[in-house]
């Protein structure tokens, strides 16, 4: 992890939590607007590379970096 970098784990309950919305639900970003442009614009990465669909569905394991944080995606059951 880069120096600075804050991790977060974020529980889902329902199997998966969309790009977008687990940016926002982190308080990566302000809003859906800004989780919009955030991804359009390359700045997101999903398991280490680069992802441009704010849509993609994130699973338990799933890794989201952006602007020096990272947030780990964990289902409710899960350990």
């Amino acid at each position: 992890m880069e120096k600075g970098a804050h991790m977060q784990i974020f529980e889902i309950r329902d199997g998966f939590i969309k790009l977008g919305q687990a940016l926002k639900a982190a308080g990566f970003v302000e809003s859906g607007v800004d989780a919009k442009f955030a991804v359009q614009d390359g700045l997101v990465k999903v398991n280490g590379k680069t992802e441009t669909a704010r849509g993609k569905k994130l699973v338990d394991g799933d890794v989201v970096e952006y602007d020096g944080q990272k947030l780990t995606i964990k289902s409710a059951g899960s350990e």
